[in-house]
């Protein structure tokens, strides 16, 4: 994956311990947040202890006034979203100097929609960082791409996936079984190691070249892969939306008294559907998980062959 952003972008360093195995882009961002912090690491240490721990949660929450995340949730971002998007971008910061636009698959942009954000790109406001993200750099346009600093994340080695397994309390060998099976990734090397259910269906998959001798094997086959695809989509989305929408709700005052909350509760069920517009197109991603297990698959066909 690789992510672009202007030379302007600053960010509060304790964040960059979570980005395992990207060592290159911990160097980058540190020098940016340096950089912007009018006194080398002082000036960025300083940025981080003033945005502190509540703010630092609200931004995790997606709830932070000065940090608009946007999230595609269908194939294509139109124009009309991406202008609202520019005016929303050109404000004040409300907290803090800066006002950060993390746009994750920005590739989608149609052409025209990628033209309304080439001119906020190309003058921007002067306390806004866009932070525009895609699968590779190519996927964006040109002159967007041009008039962007190139920030390209690395897949994780196997033996940092493993560490931060073990860190978590998985044994060392179930630790890297499961980071050589994710290939990379660890959200889903974290399932492997923890979930029993995950790593059943994973061995499933696998066993799909053995049963696959025509046509209909074959259709079969792809059907279950489908369905295990969907139940793990279902698994993991179910065990991230229940934190993410308490998360919103006590970010809006849920649960307080006083003046003002209700009012910021009323604003917040906007904020809570949009909440959940994102969670019903995360489940929509279902057959990426299925396109994850097929180089599995074909792994241990190889393998069968090579035994054969």
């Amino acid at each position: 994956m690789s992510s672009v952003h202007r030379s302007e972008s600053a960010g509060p360093a304790p964040v960059f311990g979570q980005l395992t195995g990207q060592e290159i882009v911990v160097d980058q961002l540190q020098r940016a947040v340096n950089a912007s912090g009018g006194g080398g690491h002082a000036g960025g240490r300083r940025g981080a202890a003033e945005l502190g721990a509540a703010g630092w949660r609200n931004v995790a929450a997606g709830t932070h006034a000065d940090v608009l995340l946007v999230r595609p949730d269908g194939l294509s971002y139109g124009v009309r979203q991406t202008r609202e998007l520019v005016l929303k971008a050109a404000a004040a910061p409300v907290y803090r100097r800066w006002r950060i636009v993390l746009f994750e698959d920005a590739d989608r942009c149609t052409e025209q929609a990628a033209n309304a954000l080439l001119k906020a790109i190309e003058e921007p406001s002067p306390r806004t960082v866009w932070l525009l993200c895609a699968p590779y750099a190519d996927d964006l346009p040109t002159t967007i791409r041009s008039r962007c600093r190139l920030v390209t994340l690395v897949t994780p080695r196997t033996a940092a996936v493993t560490e931060v397994l073990e860190r978590e309390g998985v044994p060392a060998d179930r630790a890297r079984a499961a980071a050589l099976a994710a290939q990379g990734h660890i959200g889903r090397a974290r399932r492997l190691a923890t979930d029993e259910e995950a790593a059943r269906r994973r061995a499933e998959v696998l066993r799909v070249p053995g049963r696959v001798g025509g046509l209909g094997e074959a259709l079969k086959a792809a059907a279950a892969l489908v369905k295990a695809a969907k139940a793990e989509s279902d698994a993991t989305t179910d065990e991230l939306d229940a934190p993410e929408r308490e998360a919103l709700r006590r970010a809006f005052g849920e649960g307080s008294s006083g003046k003002g909350v209700a009012t910021a509760l009323r604003g917040g069920a906007g904020a809570l559907r949009e909440l959940e517009g994102r969670l019903g197109s995360a489940r929509h991603g279902a057959p990426d998980r299925g396109d994850h297990a097929l180089p599995a698959a074909a792994g241990g066909e190889r393998r069968a062959a090579a035994r054969g």
